[in-house]
């Protein structure tokens, strides 16, 4: 596969306008150790994406703060490594906040089974 990826950047090295070159040739960009990893961190947002609509009963309140505090880490080292890596502190982002909103839901839901059992007592 990388293979592949460089002989594609290498054909199209010589479209990129004079412009854009210090983007295009930035650690970060098209090279950099992290550019690579952009498909698997989109997936990480689509898999979120989907479990919004998963019901309620079958959230993992653990599981969903082990996420939570994986995204607000990974958030936090994105921010620290040079060079900055933007891209991984938006999936992260976005990982935590899906991951907060499942544990509320999930926490909503197990409040209002203990005050249906206590209303049946």
């Amino acid at each position: 596969m990388s293979k592949i990826y460089r002989a594609l950047v290498t054909s199209a090295d010589r479209f990129v306008p004079s412009k854009l070159r210090p983007l295009w040739e930035h650690e970060a960009g098209k090279m950099g150790v992290f550019h690579c990893h952009v498909p698997h961190f989109q997936g990480l947002v689509l898999a979120g994406l989907g479990d919004l609509k998963r019901p309620v009963e079958t959230l993992s309140i653990p599981q969903s703060v082990s996420l939570a505090a994986t995204g607000i880490i990974w958030s936090r080292y994105s921010l620290v490594i040079i060079p900055k890596n933007y891209s991984l502190f938006a999936v992260n982002v976005f990982v935590a906040i899906t991951s907060l909103y499942q544990i509320s839901r999930a926490f909503k839901y197990q409040q209002s089974l203990k005050a249906k059992q206590t209303k049946e007592k």
